[in-house]
Order: structure tokens, then C-alpha cells, then sequence
């Protein structure tokens, strides 16, 4: 009895991670390294795929903070895409300056229009914020065909004289501008690993994992979700702003595409694991390979990934990844915690 009680009275420590998570940690900053010395092992079409694989990787991390993690299921994030992708290109015409230099403007402006637009559609719940985040995509989608000012239905494009503005070279924008992805997609991934092991991240998994408890403790679910909500807007906003300023043209349409910037985000990040950091990433990896594969098939390529989609679901309703991690416990980010009891110099604190 006395010996349990002791045992007891020892401190705890929270642990995060283990030889896995290390290794992983490990292949992350590895693959990192390798990729930012791209330019100098890719040729340019290798390039452009990296660079699409990178933005997609962005994009279905950033909604699975919203689904995954805050329970906030949108099919309208191509609205801060269509927002990112807009305001980099009036921002770089209107000044004829350096359209990189909009990158940080075309965040500021999406973060600043998810508010409204969030506080218009934290009053719908469930299947109902999920219509209505669409509705205000087709709204925007609307707005931009009418105006004038970024060339109604038919777009803009970027001048040569900007583009130069970029590099002088087309190497050395493409360089640019691959490396650009690389750093939105660092920042992405590291600042939702930094959210979710701050305060902010344990209450949104408590959310995730049961509202009406967290409500219940005291939690402002409303705020913690607004928090992730904007996150998730400035994010994407840049991460649009990049991939039209790599397309040197922008249409309405292209803009706010909601079967290239939500469809195929959602079905990404549900074969890889809803929920799961590492979720996404392995989504777009088999996304990719899929389209590499089957694309020639036209429409029947689509089919295929339905299928696929619908099989993997059946079969492992969590993901891919998520089924992995539930079944041996991995993680390759250090997100997991847990609570040890110190014995020896550590509980005493000695050296």
C-alpha cells in the first residue's frame, strides 16, 4: 500500500513523440532539404508538378484544420483562392511593382474577409455551413464576373513588364516562384504542427472529439473557431495568390473553381485521413499518382477516382493514414501526449 502511494506521489512529465515520431521528424527535414535544392536536380516541367503538388498539399492541409479539427466542414474554401488570386494581381497592376510583393496583401485582405464571413456562417450548423460556405463562393464568383476592374468574365493577365519584374530571366521566376510554394507549404504544415500542440489545439481536438463537453468546460467554441477559421483564409489566400501568379492569368471561373480547390481537396484529404497532419500529405501523394496513371483515360479517370475514393472508405472509413495510426499507434509529427511518471535523478531533480 505505502509503495503504491509513492508511486503515486512521483511527478509527471508530459512525453511527446517517440522513435517514430523522431524518424519521422527526421524524413521530414530531410525531404525538405532535398526539395528546396529542386532547381538544381528538376528540369522545369518537374518543376511546375512539384510546385502543384506542394499547393495541393497546402490547400488539404488547411481544410482538414477546418473538418479535421475545428468540425467546420466548408466546400467554399475557393473563395479565399479566388480572394488570394485577385488581390495579388490588382495589388502588383495597380502599383506595377513585383506581384511577389502582393503575396503577404493577398493574405492580409483573405484573413480580413473571413471575418465577416464567418460570423455570417457560425449561425448555420452541420449540412447548413456546408451550403452556405458554397453559396458564398457562388456569390463571389458572381461578384467577379460583373466588375470591370479584374476584367469581368473574361479575367486578367499578368503584363510582360510585371512578370519581368519577377526575374529577368524565366529560369530564374520559375525558381522563384517554386521556391515560394516550398515556403507556403513549410509555413502550412509547421503552423497547424504549432497550433494544435499549443492550448488552441488541444481545445479545437476537444471540439473535434465532443462539442457540447467542451462547451461545458468552459471553452469558447466559437472563438477557437473563429481563430482557425482566419488561420486557414490567410493561409489560402497566399497560397492562391501563388498559384495564379504561376499561371500569369485568372478567370472567375479558375478562380473560384470549386471542383480543382475544394473536390479535390476533400478527396485527398479523406482517402489520407481526416483528422491527421500526415493525412493530406498521403492523400496528394495518391491523388497524384492516380492523375499520373490515369489521366489518359478523360473521363473515365474521374470515374476511377470515385471508385477509389468509395473503396477506401469502405474499407478503411478513417483513411489510409488514419487506419495506420489508430492500428500501431503512429504519428510523424510530434503531436501525441503523454503522461509519465519521472523516477530516479529526474524526480528528485538531481543532475
Amino acid at each position: 500500500m505505502n509503495a503504491a502511494v509513492a508511486v503515486a506521489d512521483l511527478p509527471l512529465k508530459v512525453i511527446r513523440g517517440d522513435r517514430v515520431t523522431h524518424l519521422g521528424m527526421t524524413f521530414w527535414t530531410i525531404l525538405v532539404i532535398v526539395l528546396a535544392f529542386g532547381p538544381f536536380w528538376a528540369d522545369r516541367q518537374s518543376l511546375r508538378l512539384l510546385s502543384e503538388i506542394l499547393s495541393y498539399v497546402a490547400l488539404a492541409s488547411l481544410w482538414n484544420l477546418l473538418a479535421g479539427f475545428a468540425g467546420l466542414v466548408s466546400v467554399g474554401q475557393q473563395t479565399f483562392v479566388g480572394i488570394g488570386g485577385y488581390t495579388l494581381y490588382l495589388f502588383a497592376l495597380g502599383l506595377g511593382v513585383n506581384p511577389l510583393l502582393g503575396l503577404p496583401v493577398a493574405a492580409v485582405v483573405g484573413g480580413i474577409a473571413s471575418v465577416p464571413i464567418f460570423l455570417l456562417l457560425q449561425r448555420l450548423r452541420g449540412p447548413q455551413f456546408t451550403i452556405g460556405s458554397w453559396v458564398v463562393a457562388e456569390v463571389f464568383l458572381q461578384i467577379a464576373q460583373q466588375l470591370a476592374v479584374v476584367g469581368g468574365g473574361s479575367g486578367i493577365s499578368l503584363p510582360a513588364a510585371v512578370v519581368r519584374s519577377i526575374a529577368q530571366s524565366r529560369d530564374a521566376r520559375e525558381f522563384l516562384i517554386y521556391w515560394g510554394f516550398l515556403a507556403i507549404t513549410v509555413v502550412v504544415v509547421g503552423g497547424i504542427v504549432m497550433l494544435l500542440r499549443s492550448r488552441y489545439g488541444l481545445a479545437l481536438t476537444a471540439i473535434r472529439d465532443n462539442e457540447m463537453a467542451a462547451r461545458s468546460n468552459g471553452m469558447d467554441v466559437g472563438r477557437i473557431r473563429l481563430v482557425a477559421f482566419v488561420v486557414a483564409a490567410i493561409l489560402t489566400s497566399a497560397t492562391g495568390s501563388m498559384i495564379f501568379l504561376q499561371k500569369l492569368s485568372i478567370t472567375p471561373f479558375s478562380a473560384f473553381s470549386m471542383n480543382n480547390w475544394t473536390v479535390y481537396i476533400i478527396f485527398m484529404t479523406v482517402i489520407g485521413g481526416i483528422g491527421r497532419v500526415e493525412g493530406p500529405i498521403i492523400g496528394v501523394a495518391i491523388f497524384f499518382l492516380l492523375r499520373q496513371y490515369l489521366a489518359d483515360l478523360a473521363s473515365t479517370y474521374l470515374i476511377i477516382l470515385g471508385v477509389v475514393a468509395i473503396l477506401i472508405m469502405l474499407k478503411w472509413p478513417k483513411g489510409i493514414w488514419g487506419s495506420i495510426a489508430d492500428r500501431y499507434g503512429w504519428q510523424l509529427f510530434p503531436l501525441a501526449r503523454r503522461l509519465v511518471r519521472l523516477t530516479g535523478p529526474q524526480a528528485t531533480g538531481s543532475p
